[in-house]
C-alpha cells in the first residue's frame, strides 16, 4: 500500500436526486467546471474523455433539470465560438461543492472508522 493511500480516507461521492429521475452529481458538476476551465463544451468533453455529443447532451440535461441555462454559448470569432457558465451555472457549481464539502465534514469520523474497520478486516483475513 502506498504512503498516500495509507493516509487518505475513503472519499464521499455525492449525487443529489431531484424530481423523479433527475439528478445532479459529480460528473455533471465536473463537466461544468471543465467548461469554465476550457471555454468550450468540446474542450470540456475532451478533457473528460467524452464525446462532444455526450457533453452537449449532459449540458442540455442540466439546463432542462434546473429550468435555467447553466451554460451559454459564446459568439464565434476568429477561433470560433465557445461556451461559458452563466451566473446560475456558477452558483450551481458553488452550491454543489459547498454541499459536498459540508457532507464530507459531517461524516469525517465515520469515514475514519470505516477505513480502520476495513484495514482490520484485511489483516485478519
Amino acid at each position: 500500500m502506498s504512503r498516500a493511500s495509507a493516509k487518505s480516507l475513503p472519499q464521499l461521492s455525492l449525487r443529489i436526486d431531484l424530481d423523479g429521475e433527475d439528478r445532479i452529481g459529480p460528473g455533471k458538476i465536473e463537466l461544468l467546471e471543465q467548461i469554465r476551465a476550457q471555454g468550450s463544451i468540446s474542450g470540456a468533453g475532451r478533457a473528460m474523455d467524452m464525446s462532444y455529443k455526450r457533453a452537449w447532451d449532459l449540458v442540455d440535461e442540466i439546463n432542462r433539470i434546473c429550468g435555467h441555462a447553466a451554460v451559454e454559448p459564446q459568439a464565434g470569432g476568429k477561433n470560433g465560438g465557445g461556451a461559458m457558465l452563466t451566473p446560475f451555472g456558477e452558483k450551481l457549481v458553488a452550491r454543489y461543492r459547498r454541499i459536498e464539502r459540508d457532507a464530507a465534514r459531517a461524516v469525517h469520523k465515520d469515514l475514519e472508522a470505516l477505513k480502520s474497520d476495513i484495514a482490520r478486516s484485511r489483516k485478519s483475513s
